[in-house]
């Protein structure tokens, strides 16, 4: 008899147990890595104040010595009470900085010293610093420029600022 078959007073030897099937396992992680890592994401984006925001408040060019000022400056409208975000900003109304130059947070506020009015606003989509400056440029009397560029080109708008 050989060894494994059995015999008076031997024990059989166990032979390879059936096959262990990981396909599940595996299943499971990797749907716990995507919910894991969609998690993160959420809480990355959702973390943040101005997604992609950009642009700035005091650190963008005159405009050149020929430009002229309007003779007759837009009439100030005051802000909505129920918001200062500028993404509802006006032509007309001013804005502060509460951020810095890097990373300029306007708000809606009354016009006064130390705040930007709001020469005009230009909706739709842009590519940033460089857009913002050629879109500026052609507005008489601006002194700095704001761009806000999100995902949803849609929501995306240039402001030509008047430093006051």
């Amino acid at each position: 008899m050989q060894p494994g078959q059995g015999g008076y007073g031997q024990q059989p030897y166990p032979g390879p147990g059936p096959k262990r099937r990981r396909g599940p396992l595996i299943a499971v992680l990797a749907v716990l890595a995507v919910l894991l890592l969609g998690g993160a994401a959420a809480y990355w984006v959702s973390g943040r104040d101005e997604p992609s925001a950009g642009g700035t408040a005091t650190g963008a060019t005159a405009p050149t010595a020929g430009a002229s000022e309007p003779d007759d400056p837009v009439a100030t409208t005051p802000a909505p009470a129920s918001s200062t975000d500028p993404r509802f900003v006006q032509a007309g109304q001013c804005v502060r900085n509460e951020g810095g130059t890097g990373q300029p947070k306007l708000v809606i506020t009354e016009c006064g010293a130390k705040t930007y009015q709001v020469l005009r606003r230009i909706d739709g989509a842009t590519s940033g610093k460089k857009d913002a400056e050629a879109k500026c440029a052609k507005v008489a009397g601006y002194t700095d420029w704001y761009f806000f560029d999100s995902d949803l080109d849609t929501l995306d708008f240039v402001l030509c600022l008047k430093q006051r």
